[in-house]
């Protein structure tokens, strides 16, 4: 079990100013949370296989755990200003309100925002949040980072000791529009429905990364964005990364989407390959936790998801 998990699990079957941005803060709605020590509740769940004689067993755990919101970050993965599929366009654009809700309530109860746009973000050279990245005393890695580039940045790719083949295939770039969109990337900064503070921090890269966490003592993880099946996974602040280095990780699986096509294999709508993607993460990576845990209320759902609700 792990050492970070501090409640006993139950096993069930299957604003500051800002730079260049105004900070709306939590919404009328949300109850506003001051800085305190107390912990954040959250709660995981995760996919345990039991590799007994006969045919493997999964089983979903679900947890309660504290974290000390003073030794915890959230990441934020490409959630950019425009996408070459319209389809992922429309989805980041439909996230990224609730998504800033997420972050202002983290934020607010003292937890760490690294905004992570990733080969964007000379846009913020000037910023006190790229200079404080830039700035972080280097610190030697538990594990050496990955050096292989992919997409401007270095990689994970898939470590066949740890994880199996994803579940869905995404082998032509996961375009799920009508007339498939060209691939010719359009972003050059993170959308500006993600409000940045002046304590956030802005990074693609993994060294500076591990050196803002190493600074603060933060060993505790929370990862949110897109896309899950490659970037949430592969960028050198991601999860396969963050795994590596000994950091106790967590996504946040209402707060992400997937490049997916429906055309591809496995043959399911693009909403549930997200899910399938999802538990591929949590049986081989880490667990997940969903948005409620910080703003309550219902997880967030796509508009153009017409399944029932779960």
């Amino acid at each position: 079990m792990r050492r970070w998990w501090l409640v006993a699990g139950l096993l069930v079957g299957t604003g500051t100013a800002l730079w260049g941005f105004s900070n709306r803060g939590l919404t009328a709605g949300e109850k506003s949370v001051e800085h305190t020590s107390k912990p954040l509740v959250l709660h995981t769940r995760l996919i345990s296989v039991a590799k007994a004689d006969g045919p493997e067993k999964e089983q979903t755990v679900e947890e309660t755990v504290e974290w000390d919101p003073k030794k915890t970050a959230l990441i934020i993965c490409d959630m950019w200003d425009n996408h070459w599929c319209k389809g992922a366009a429309r989805r980041v654009e439909e996230l990224a309100g609730p998504m800033n809700n997420v972050i202002a309530a983290a934020r607010q109860r003292g937890v760490f925002i690294i905004h992570a746009p990733s080969t964007t973000v000379d846009f913020y050279k000037d910023s006190p949040q790229r200079k404080r990245a830039q700035a972080a005393k280097f610190v030697k890695t538990t594990a050496p980072l990955s050096t292989v580039e992919r997409w401007g940045t270095a990689w994970c790719y898939p470590d066949p000791k740890r994880e199996t083949e994803l579940p869905i295939d995404d082998t032509d770039m996961g375009c799920d529009c009508a007339t498939k969109c060209e691939i010719v990337p359009p972003w050059t900064r993170q959308i500006k429905a993600i409000d940045i503070a002046d304590e956030d921090a802005m990074t693609d890269n993994g060294q500076e990364t591990f050196n803002l966490l190493a600074e603060r003592g933060i060993d505790h993880v929370i990862i949110m964005g897109v896309h899950l099946n490659m970037c949430v996974l592969g960028r050198p602040f991601a999860i396969r990364q963050l795994v590596a280095q000994g950091k106790s990780v967590l996504l946040v699986r209402d707060m992400t989407d997937t490049m997916y096509c429906s055309k591809m294999k496995p043959f399911v709508n693009h909403f549930e390959g997200t899910d399938l993607v999802v538990a591929h993460v949590e049986k081989n990576w880490c667990p997940t936790i969903a948005s409620t845990d910080f703003v309550g209320g219902k997880p967030f759902c796509f508009s153009e998801d017409k399944r029932a609700v779960k």
